[in-house]
């Protein structure tokens, strides 16, 4: 698979063709998600931080 095949709807001719186009579909969703989900927790916590600090004051 190469990086121009990706986001591109393509005929499967075979199962192995399916399975191989799925694993890179599958790869690309586990990097969104390693990616966003430490920017999503740094999120809740800077706010959580945030009102406790804003508690002190």
């Amino acid at each position: 698979m190469t990086l121009d095949a990706v986001g591109q709807i393509k005929e499967v001719f075979t199962l192995v063709d399916f399975y191989q186009y799925i694993k890179g579909v599958e790869y690309l969703i586990c990097v969104a998600f390693f990616i966003g989900f430490p920017m999503f927790y740094r999120y809740l916590h800077k706010r959580e931080q945030e009102t406790k600090e804003a508690a002190r004051h």
